[in-house]
């Protein structure tokens, strides 16, 4: 075949026009297949990140209901503690030391947010095609509230106060017999008996009745312990309410979803 440049010279068109539409030809099919190749790995790419994110959101879904549902806990022995205090309902010490150690507990949970970051840190978030789950990713990663209830809790007067007061082996004893029950990711069923569950301690009587009338004979933690209370029904109001709307709400029917589909690692 003769060269382009040869056609040319001897002014032969029709092979000129049919050599350059062979070559646009093929320049155009290359920057296709170029272009083809891209799009189907960005669509790899955003079908394993939406994938990854849905399981990360799936976490944090239990995250805050386990957060609602202990501070719930913490919320009804509080109140109970407070009721004693304040002669409002009869308690026993021993029944009333358990329920204002509770009182002062607060959940810290792990947070499963590398994909977000990883998705922001490179400006890829884009690759989250669904707007929806893209605005309840940011939502659920940048809102304060989960937070701010167990750093609230953390650092609590009242928690300071009771610590403070309470001898520390009562506490250890306390914690062992009647402390926090762990529970696997995931578990929903086990929520509610987190904190408030029935039990009964080992200390003998006198170390119960001493323990008790410190807690009945300082009149500023019956004052802590309903600020305690006014802070924790706050801060529940708000999980359940105004952010049940944007963020419990939409992250119950990604967790359905979840379930509805062969296991995860959230349902197995």
């Amino acid at each position: 075949m003769l060269h382009l440049g040869a056609k040319l010279k001897r002014q032969d068109w029709v092979a000129v026009a049919i050599e350059l539409v062979v070559l646009v030809l093929g320049v155009f099919l290359g920057v296709q297949a170029t272009n083809w190749n891209s799009a189907r790995e960005e669509n790899q790419r955003s079908a394993m990140y939406t994938a990854r994110l849905k399981e990360d959101l799936r976490v944090e879904a239990w995250n805050l209901e386990a957060q609602i549902g202990y501070n719930e806990q913490v919320l009804a022995n509080a109140e109970r503690a407070a009721d004693a205090l304040s002669g409002k309902v009869p308690l026993a010490d021993e029944a009333l030391l358990v329920a204002a150690y509770r009182a002062s507990q607060y959940l810290d949970n792990q947070h499963r947010r590398a994909t977000f970051d990883e998705l922001i840190s490179t400006g890829e978030i884009g690759l989250i095609r669904d707007p929806s789950l893209r605005t309840l990713a940011v939502d659920v990663y940048t809102q304060p509230q989960v937070e701010q209830i167990a750093h609230g809790g953390r650092q609590s007067e009242f928690r300071r106060m009771f610590r403070m007061a309470v001898p520390f082996r009562v506490q250890q004893v306390i914690a062992a017999s009647c402390g926090d029950r762990e529970l696997l990711l995931g578990d929903y069923a086990r929520i509610r008996g987190m904190l408030d569950y029935p039990c009964t301690t080992t200390l003998d009587p006198a170390s119960i009745a001493a323990s008790a009338a410190i807690l009945r004979g300082d009149p500023r933690i019956l004052a802590m312990l309903q600020l305690r209370i006014a802070e924790l029904s706050t801060d529940i109001d708000g999980l359940t309410g105004y952010l049940s709307v944007f963020i419990r709400k939409p992250l119950q029917r990604l967790v359905a979803e979840g379930q509805s589909r062969p296991a995860s690692p959230l349902n197995r």
